[in-house]
């Protein structure tokens, strides 16, 4: 199983971002995805998780209305739209399966992609 996350990039506060993360050895339409991000030093966190169907997602208040998560069972993919961007937003992002648990636990998730880095300049 692979988890390959791209989009990252260096982009000027305000500006946006489409991270995209492909799934590869399974599909996982049945399980819920997420992202998540660490900053320099600092703990890897939740940003944002999707529901198998899509029609329920859940973000952390700190991304909420500047964000959007979405996925595509048929190409075994998701997303994070990401708008409004902040210099503190800058973090390697992780695309990760969930398997059971809370969807806002690290512990939760079973699979995780390589991360993509996301720099925001003031």
């Amino acid at each position: 199983v692979q988890l390959q996350a791209s989009g990252g990039g260096l982009v000027q506060a305000g500006g946006s971002l489409r991270l995209s993360c492909a799934a590869s050895g399974r599909t996982f339409s049945s399980n819920a995805l997420a992202w998540f991000r660490q900053a320099p030093g600092k703990e890897r966190d939740f940003v944002a998780a999707i529901g198998w169907s899509g029609g329920s997602t859940y973000y952390a208040d700190s991304v909420k209305g500047r964000f959007t998560i979405s996925r595509d069972n048929a190409k075994n993919m998701v997303y994070l739209q990401m708008n409004s961007l902040k210099p503190e937003d800058t973090a390697v992002y992780y695309c990760a399966v969930h398997n059971s648990g809370s969807l806002y636990s690290l512990e939760s998730y079973r699979y995780w992609g390589q991360g993509t880095l996301v720099t925001v300049s003031s």
